[in-house]
């Protein structure tokens, strides 16, 4: 990816993230308020949920902007780790809410009790619901275009508030009716969802700063891209890391032995650009060349006459009437005597230009 579509693309996720810890803060406030004045536990956890949101945007939002430095002698991969990172943190912070809103949910389930000012309650949950789909929908769309697996999750994240919103709705309407078991219930409920997701955003930030390979299938395409660049043989030992929005790797190509330098360079290039084709978030791939042996030698005596192996050595080499000829492979050793003749033959072999004449070949024994 150049580096102006690259910064583009940075700024463009650090506004999104911006943005949506803006509107997370917001319902974080309102939520909280609301839950305090109404004394709902399920609207109280999901304020704590919002909690856990303000911190995972203020964090991407931070990677985000720490990516954009340009690479240093001291960070000579750029800093694109730091969003992973800022994830990893927010994932502990996220589980640690969590638990305290079980804590609080079980406690409440134990000693029940009312929700006052239903109607503060259910407005604040209904508006949470409505801005959380619209914040799903945007930072969703932002993280696909700019390749960002934080916004992305960011997104799907959203979309779990939007659920837990009409959960908190349902338990508010239904303690105003007298049911009061149902609304603990949703905080408990919510509390087990914010767990979750906080062991698996932590889990997936510590395989990506660990170098691991989230993704198998970008192997099979990386070798696949460059296995059709003509003139490569062999493609293997791929290996792929993923730093923050971006992809890394490295993997040997096989050439065929006495390649050029001038084909090898302009082979590899092209490897380079096939891949980042198919793969756009691939922002940098080292390529190791290695030259792959024929298998097989032919050696070619001239000789005087005919008389298989104890054929005299000819001092003419453009001249001499035959040729002992011994190919060598690792499966087949096969002699031969080749007989210049202006005649074709069955057996024979045309010449290259300008030479006129045809080779009549005669295997011997070995």
């Amino acid at each position: 990816m150049p580096a102006e579509e690259k910064a583009r693309a940075l700024t463009e996720g650090r506004r999104a993230a911006g943005a949506s810890t803006i509107a997370a803060a917001l319902l974080l406030v309102s939520k909280w308020i609301a839950g305090v004045l109404s004394g709902s536990i399920a609207l109280l956890a999901d304020a704590l949920h919002s909690l856990s949101d303000v911190a995972t945007g203020a964090a991407v939002w931070f990677g985000l902007r720490l990516s954009m430095k340009e690479p240093t002698e001291s960070f000579p991969y750029g800093y694109y780790k730091a969003e992973t990172l800022a994830s990893l943190l927010v994932s502990l912070v996220i589980v640690l809410s969590g638990v305290q809103i079980l804590l609080e949910s079980v406690r409440r389930i134990i000693a029940p009790s009312p929700v006052s000012l239903t109607t503060l309650a259910l407005l604040v949950a209904g508006s949470s619901s409505l801005l959380s789909y619209m914040l799903a929908r945007y930072k969703s769309r932002v993280g696909k275009k700019i390749n960002s697996q934080a916004l992305m999750s960011e997104g799907k994240h959203s979309m779990v508030d939007v659920y837990l919103s009409l959960i908190v709705l349902a338990g508010i309407l239904t303690s105003s009716l007298g049911i009061l078991w149902i609304e603990p219930l949703a905080g408990l409920l919510i509390g087990a969802v914010v767990v979750r997701f906080g062991l698996g955003s932590g889990r997936d930030a510590a395989l990506v700063l660990m170098d691991a390979c989230l993704k198998p299938e970008h192997i099979q395409e990386i070798t696949a891209a460059a296995s059709s660049v003509q003139g490569v043989v062999g493609v293997h030992n791929v290996k792929i890391r993923r730093s923050g929005p971006y992809i890394f790797g490295d993997l040997h190509l096989e050439l065929d032995e006495g390649t050029p330098f001038e084909k090898t360079h302009k082979i590899s290039d092209e490897v380079e650009q096939r891949i980042k084709e198919r793969i756009v978030e691939v922002d940098s791939i080292t390529i190791h060349i290695e030259p792959r042996s024929r298998g097989e030698l032919r050696v070619a005596i001239p000789v005087s006459e005919d008389y298989g192996l104890r054929s005299t050595p000819s001092h003419h080499f453009a001249e001499a009437p035959y040729f002992l000829m011994v190919d060598l492979d690792r499966k087949r050793f096969e002699v031969g005597v080749w007989q210049r003749t202006l005649e074709p033959s069955l057996s024979g072999e045309k010449a290259s230009p300008p030479q006129s004449f045809w080779w009549r070949r005669r295997l011997i024994d070995s």
